[in-house]
C-alpha cells in the first residue's frame, strides 16, 4: 500500500472524523428487524412539506443549468421573513457547510509579527500561530471537525449542572488569540439551552475581536419557550455575530441540504468568496422555498416533537428512566455508566430502534433519542421494555450465581 502520510498534515491524520448514526438500509441488512425506527439523527420523522415534491421536479425542468449561485429567490424570501436585508443572508448546503465556511474564513493560522517588518506577512511556518476557538464540552460534533481540519485549538469548557451552558466559563475562557466563539442554541445533542438574561450578559462580556456564532439549528422547536433568547434581535448591535439555520430539521429538508448564515453584509460578503460557487443544488433551493412556504406543515411537524416529548417523558418517568429535559426535536437519556449506555443501544438496535449513543460528543454515559411519529415512540417503548427486561433478567442471574460461588 502506497505510502501517504508525508503528503497529508499531521493535524489532519491524528483527528477524528464525524461518524454519522446508522442508516435504516444498514439496520435492515445486519438484523432485519419486523419494524424499524429511526431515532438516531434528528430528523423530521413526519417528512417534509407535500409541496416540496413538486417544486423539486418543476425544478429538473432546467436540470441541465447551473443553479443561481446566489440563491436569490431563497434569500429574498429569508431576509422578508427574518427583517433582514438580503444582503445579510447567506445561503449554504446545510448549516454543517456553513460551519466549514466560517472555519476555513476566519481560523486560518494567526500571522504573528515579524521583527523587522511593518506588516503582518507570514515568513515561514515558525510564524505561524494556532488560532482559537472556544465553545461548550458537549456539543455539536461538527464544530470540532470542522475546526480540526483547520487545526484550530479548541478550548472546550465543561458543562454546568443539568448539563446547561457555563456561559461565565465560557467567557473566561477568551484570550487574545480567540478567533471564534460557538454556542448551539438549542444545544445538540443537550437539548438544554441558555436563556435569554443569561444570553446578554454573555453577548456583553465577549470583546469585539472575536466572531459570536450562535448555531439555531433546533430555532423552530424553541417556539415558544418563553426565555429563549431571539438573538436576531441583537444582530444590529454586534457586527460581530453571526447566526446560523437549517432547512433540515424542523422543515424536514435534510437529505437536500440547505443551511443559511444570517449577519453583518459585511462579513456575509467576505464568507460568500469562500463558499463553494453552486451550492445548494437547484433542486435543494427549489424544495426550501416551497417548505418554507408551507406553514401549517411546519405547525404539525412542531406539534408532532411536542406530544411525542411528553409522552416520553410521561414513559420514562414510569420506569424509573432518567432523561435531560429538552427544548429540541430529541431528548437525552442518562444511564449510570458508559457500559450501560453501549448495550441499551446496541440491543434496541436489534430491535430496530436506532438511537445515537453519544460518545463522540464527549457523553459516553448518555443516548440521543429523535422524537418521532406515534408509531414510532410506541415501537420505542415495547422494544425498551423488553429490552430492559432481559437485561435486568440477566442481571439477576449474574447476581445468583455469584451468591452461589460466595456461599
Amino acid at each position: 500500500m502506497f505510502d501517504h502520510s508525508n503528503r497529508i498534515p499531521v493535524h489532519i491524520q491524528e483527528m477524528k472524523g464525524y461518524v454519522p448514526g446508522k442508516t435504516i438500509e444498514e439496520v435492515q441488512k445486519i438484523y432485519r428487524p419486523a419494524m424499524i425506527a429511526k431515532l438516531a439523527s434528528n430528523e423530521n420523522r413526519l417528512g417534509c412539506s407535500p409541496r416540496v415534491r413538486e417544486a423539486v421536479l418543476e425544478s429538473l425542468s432546467a436540470v441541465q443549468n447551473y443553479p443561481d449561485p446566489l440563491s436569490l429567490e431563497l434569500r429574498e424570501e429569508l431576509a422578508r421573513r427574518n427583517g433582514v436585508d438580503p444582503a445579510s443572508i447567506l445561503v449554504t448546503a446545510g448549516s454543517e457547510s456553513a460551519i466549514s465556511i466560517l472555519c476555513r474564513t476566519f481560523l486560518q493560522p494567526l500571522r504573528v509579527q515579524s521583527p523587522d517588518m511593518q506588516s503582518l506577512r507570514v515568513q515561514s511556518s515558525d510564524m505561524q500561530g494556532r488560532a482559537e476557538a472556544v465553545t461548550a464540552e458537549a456539543t455539536f460534533v461538527g464544530f470540532f471537525v470542522q475546526a480540526g481540519v483547520m487545526n484550530a485549538k479548541v478550548t472546550r469548557v465543561p458543562m454546568a449542572e443539568g448539563y446547561r451552558f457555563d456561559g461565565r466559563a465560557m467567557l473566561d475562557a477568551i484570550r487574545d488569540e480567540t478567533r471564534m466563539i460557538y454556542l448551539a442554541n438549542p444545544n445538540n445533542p443537550t437539548g438544554t439551552y441558555m436563556p435569554a438574561d443569561e444570553f446578554r450578559v454573555w453577548l456583553e462580556g465577549i470583546p469585539d475581536h472575536v466572531l459570536i456564532v450562535v448555531d439555531e439549528a433546533y430555532l423552530e422547536y424553541a417556539t415558544g419557550v418563553e426565555d429563549y433568547p431571539q438573538a436576531i434581535e441583537d444582530l444590529h448591535s454586534r457586527p460581530n455575530m453571526l447566526l446560523l439555520r437549517t432547512f433540515s430539521k424542523a422543515y424536514g429538508l435534510a437529505g437536500f441540504r440547505v443551511g443559511y448564515v444570517i449577519g453583518d453584509p459585511e462579513l456575509i460578503g467576505q464568507l460568500a468568496k469562500v463558499k463553494l460557487t453552486f451550492e445548494p443544488t437547484a433542486a435543494a433551493q427549489a424544495a426550501a422555498l416551497a417548505a418554507l412556504r408551507d406553514e401549517a406543515f411546519l405547525m404539525q411537524s412542531l406539534d408532532l416533537v411536542r406530544d411525542a416529548r411528553a409522552r416520553f417523558y410521561a414513559f420514562l418517568e414510569h420506569h424509573d428512566g432518567v432523561y435531560v429535559p429538552s427544548i429540541s426535536n430529541s431528548v437525552m437519556m442518562v444511564f449510570g455508566s458508559e457500559s450501560e449506555a453501549s448495550t441499551f443501544t446496541e440491543s434496541m438496535l436489534r430491535e430496530g430502534v436506532i438511537l445515537r449513543r453519544l460518545a463522540a460528543f464527549g457523553l459516553p454515559h448518555c443516548v440521543r433519542v429523535t422524537m418521532g411519529t406515534p408509531e414510532e415512540m410506541a415501537h420505542f417503548e415495547d422494544s425498551y421494555e423488553k429490552v430492559m427486561g432481559e437485561l435486568h433478567s440477566k442481571a439477576v442471574s449474574v447476581a445468583q450465581l455469584r451468591g452461589a460461588q460466595n456461599d
